[in-house]
C-alpha cells in the first residue's frame, strides 16, 4: 500500500520529531469517504474532509489486536513504503489494564514485550496508555494494587525505552482532570524519569495554551526539566465545552507539526483519529446518535473539518 508522506520541522534539541517525514494514507476513513462524497456531487463537504485525510495519524494497538507483534510491525512496514521515516503509535490494552489483578498485570508486561518486538530497531514515537495514570483510583481501588499498575507502568517504560529508536510519552490525561502534582508523583512511579516525557489531551478537546501550561507544570513538579511535552490537537480547535464524550461544535486543533515554537514540546499531532466516535454511552452527547467507541462517524468528522483551526 503506497502513502504520501507529510515532513515535520522543528529545532527542539533531541526531538525525535523533527526533521522526521510521516505517513499519510490514501486508504483512510477519511480518503475514502471523500472520495465517495466527490463521486456523490458532494464536492464542498468532500474538500472540507480532506482536512482530515491529508494529515498523518497514529496507530492505535490494544484488546483487539490477536498477534500485536505482527500487527505493529506490518503496521510499520506500511509506513515506511513511499518514505516515511517515524511513526506514532498508541499502546492502549485498557480492558487488560482496567481488570488490576496480579494475572492481568503479568499478561500486560507480557504484551508489553510483543508490542516492542513488533518496533525493532524502527523508529517510533509511543503513547503510552492513554487514561491509565489519569484513571488509576477508578481501576485499582487499594493502595497496593495501585503501586502494583505504577509497577507495571514503569516496566513497560523501561522496556520501549530500552529499543534504539524509540520515544516514549507516558500519557497524563489532561488539565480538567488531575492537580498537576498529582500526576508528577503518580509519573515518578510509572518510571517517567527514562520516558522522552508526557502526552496530554489525548482523545480530549482542551485548548493547546492550556495543556502547555499544564505540562509544563507537571514537568516543574516532577523536578525533570528535561522532560518534554507531545500534546494532542485532533480535535482541540475550539476548546472544550465541558462534554469529553462526542462534545458537539468542536473542530479540528493546529495540524501535526513539530515547529511548536517551544523547545519543551515535542510536537503538536493527532493521536485520536478525528472523526472516530468517544462511544454512545452515559455522558456523550447524544445529538446525532453517535456510533460505538472507535466507529468512523463521517458526519461528526465532517462538523470538525469545518470548523477547524488548523494553524493554531
Amino acid at each position: 500500500m503506497r502513502r504520501a508522506t507529510v515532513s515535520l520541522l522543528g529545532t527542539g534539541s533531541g526531538d525525535p520529531f523533527a526533521g522526521q517525514t510521516w505517513a499519510v494514507s490514501p486508504h483512510s476513513n477519511a480518503a475514502k469517504t471523500a472520495a465517495q462524497w466527490r463521486a456523490a456531487g458532494r464536492t464542498a463537504d468532500a474538500h472540507e474532509l480532506q482536512k482530515i485525510a491529508s494529515e498523518p495519524g497514529s496507530a492505535w494497538f490494544g484488546d483487539w489486536n490477536g498477534n500485536v507483534k505482527a500487527d505493529v510491525a506490518s503496521r510499520l512496514a506500511s509506513d515506511r513504503v513511499g518514505g516515511a521515516t517515524q511513526s506514532v503509535l498508541v499502546a492502549y490494552r485498557a480492558g487488560l489494564r482496567a481488570t488490576c489483578t496480579t494475572g492481568s498485570q503479568a499478561q500486560y508486561r507480557a504484551w508489553t514485550r510483543q508490542f516492542a518486538a513488533g518496533i525493532g530497531s524502527s523508529r517510533a514515537a509511543v503513547v503510552l496508555e492513554p487514561d491509565g495514570l489519569a484513571g488509576l483510583p477508578s481501576e485499582c481501588k487499594s493502595a497496593a494494587a495501585q503501586q502494583a499498575q505504577l509497577a507495571m507502568f514503569a516496566d513497560s517504560v523501561s522496556v520501549l525505552s530500552a529499543l534504539p529508536n524509540v520515544a516514549v510519552y507516558i500519557d497524563a490525561g489532561n488539565k480538567g482532570w488531575n492537580p498537576a502534582a498529582t500526576m508528577a508523583q503518580r509519573l515518578k512511579a510509572a518510571g517517567v524519569a527514562k520516558a522522552r516525557g508526557i502526552a496530554l489531551n489525548v482523545s480530549n478537546f482542551d485548548a493547546t495554551a492550556n495543556e502547555v501550561g499544564y505540562g509544563k507544570q507537571i514537568v516543574a513538579a516532577l523536578g525533570m526539566p528535561d522532560k518534554h511535552l507531545l500534546i494532542d490537537t485532533s480535535r482541540n480547535g475550539r476548546g472544550a465545552n465541558g462534554v469529553w464524550c462526542n462534545p458537539a461544535d468542536r473542530g479540528l486543533g493546529h495540524r501535526p507539526t513539530a515547529d511548536t515554537g517551544d523547545p519543551v514540546v515535542d510536537a503538536y499531532f493527532w493521536i485520536k483519529t478525528p472523526g472516530e466516535s468517544d462511544g454512545n454511552g452515559s455522558g456523550c452527547d447524544q445529538a446525532g446518535t453517535p456510533p460505538s467507541a472507535g466507529t468512523w462517524w463521517p458526519d461528526y468528522a465532517l462538523g470538525l473539518a469545518r470548523r477547524a483551526a488548523l494553524d493554531g
